[in-house]
C-alpha cells in the first residue's frame, strides 16, 4: 500500500497566496497531504502600505508591513520554503517546480500566485538584506530631493505624491501622465478630476496628456517631455502600472499580454491541477489585492479541497464571475477619494477613502489575513 502523500504547492506568498495557504491548513489531512508555501522573501509585503513606509520612517511601518510566514498554517499544518521558484514543469497528473537553488520540489496541485512586477520604489530586492537598503535608500533620496517627478498618474503616482506632501509640504512635486486624465477609464471622471483637484490644491503640478520618452540612466537630470516641456527634478520616479509576474511559466500557460489563461474556476485550460490566483490572472477586471484575496482565493481554495475529492469541477467546482470594480486612492493620511461600481458608480469622499484606508492603509487586514 502506497504511504506516498499528496503535495499541495503555492508559489508566492502575497495576498492571495496566503489566504490559500491558511484556508487550506485548516482542512487538509496533514496525515495524506503536505502544503507547501514558497516565496523569495521571508515574510510578505503589505503592498498598500509600502508608499508611507518608503517615504520616511515615521511610524516604522516595516515592523507591521513585513509579516512573517510563521502564523499563516494552521496548527502549523504546512511547511514555509524561501526561494524562487524559475521553472514549472507540468505533467499530466503531477509535476515539478525548480528553486533559485536548484532544488526540485514535487507537486500534484499547483497553485501560481506570483502576483506583479513592478518599477520604481515597490521594486524589492529577492532578499532581506536587499530589502533593508531598498527602503533606506529611497527614505534618503526622497527626504534629500527639493524637485521630484513622478511619471505616471496611476493610483501609485497619486498616492506616493499624497505621502510626500504629508511629510515635506515645501517639496515640488510634479505628476506627468499619458492619459488625459489621472487614473484610467474604468473609473467615472468625477473620481479622476477630484483627485487631480485634491493634488493641486495641495500643491501638486499635474501633466496630462504628455509622456517622457527615455527616461535618464540617472534619476535625475534636464529632461524634455513627447510635447516639448522642459523639466529639470532631482528625483526622477517611475510610478506607472504593473506587470504579471509570469516570467518562470512556459509560454503555453500564458496570454499574449503574459497573464496566466485561466477557467471560471481558474484552473489552466489545459492542467487540471494546476491554479492561478491574484494579479497574474486573464481576466479583464483592474488588478487589486482586494480582488485576489477576497474574491480568487476563496475560489482557488474551495475548488482544490473538491479536487483531491475526485470531484469534476467542470460540474460541481466553485465558479469565479468576477468582483465589483472598486477602488479608494489615498491622498496622504487624511484625504483621498474613492468609487464603486454598484448602481451606477458611488463615489467616496475624503472622510470614508481616510476612516477605510488612508489611516491604516488596509495593514491590519493583511496581517489577519496572515495569521496575525
Amino acid at each position: 500500500m502506497s504511504t506516498k502523500k499528496t503535495q499541495i504547492v503555492i508559489v508566492g506568498g502575497g495576498a492571495a497566496g496566503v489566504v490559500v495557504a491558511r484556508s487550506l491548513s485548516k482542512t487538509i489531512d496533514p496525515k495524506t497531504h503536505d502544503l507547501i508555501l514558497i516565496n523569495k522573501l521571508p515574510y510578505r509585503i503589505i503592498l498598500p502600505g509600502t508608499l508611507r513606509m518608503l517615504v520616511s520612517d515615521d511610524g516604522k511601518l516595516e515592523d507591521r508591513i513585513l509579516v512573517p510566514y510563521d502564523k499563516v498554517f494552521i496548527n502549523s499544518n504546512g511547511t514555509f520554503i524561501e526561494a524562487s521558484v524559475t521553472q514549472v514543469k507540468p505533467g499530466e497528473k503531477s509535476g515539478s517546480v525548480t528553486l533559485n537553488d536548484g532544488r526540485i520540489v514535487n507537486y500534484d496541485v499547483l497553485v501560481l500566485a506570483t502576483g506583479s512586477k513592478w518599477d520604481g520604489l515597490t521594486s524589492f530586492p529577492d532578499d532581506p538584506k536587499g530589502v533593508n537598503a531598498h527602503i533606506s535608500a529611497w527614505r534618503s533620496e526622497i527626504a534629500k530631493a527639493k524637485d521630484i517627478l513622478l511619471v505616471g498618474g496611476g493610483s501609485v503616482g497619486i498616492e506616493l505624491a499624497g505621502e510626500i506632501k504629508d511629510i515635506w509640504p515645501d517639496k515640488s512635486i510634479t505628476i506627468i501622465n499619458r492619459g488625459e486624465l489621472l487614473l484610467n477609464s474604468t473609473y467615472k471622471a468625477k473620481l479622476r478630476v477630484g483627485l487631480q483637484r485634491q493634488l493641486e490644491d495641495r500643491g501638486v503640478k499635474v501633466i496630462l496628456n504628455d509622456y517622457i520618452e527615455n527616461l535618464p540612466s540617472e534619476n535625475s537630470g534636464e529632461i524634455s517631455t513627447a510635447n516639448g516641456l522642459s523639466l529639470s527634478p532631482d528625483l526622477i520616479i517611475p510610478t506607472w502600472g504593473n506587470k504579471p509576474n509570469t516570467a518562470y511559466l512556459p509560454p503555453d500557460f500564458l496570454s499574449t499580454a503574459g497573464t496566466v489563461k485561466v477557467l471560471p474556476t481558474l484552473q489552466l485550460p489545459s492542467h487540471s491541477n494546476i491554479f492561478a490566483v491574484g494579479d497574474l490572472i486573464e481576466w479583464d477586471e483592474q488588478k487589486t489585492s482586494a480582488k485576489a484575496q477576497l474574491g480568487h482565493a476563496p475560489v482557488v481554495s474551495r475548488n482544490i479541497e473538491l479536487f483531491l475529492k475526485g470531484s469534476d469541477l467542470s460540474k460541481v467546482g466553485k465558479k469565479y464571475t468576477g468582483s465589483l470594480e472598486m477602488i479608494l486612492v489615498t491622498n496622504g493620511r487624511k484625504s483621498g477619494m474613492g468609487w464603486m461600481g454598484a448602481m451606477g458608480g458611488v463615489n467616496f469622499g475624503p472622510f470614508l477613502t481616510s476612516l477605510i484606508k488612508s489611516k491604516d492603509l488596509l495593514i491590519n487586514l493583511g496581517r489577519s489575513a496572515s495569521g496575525n
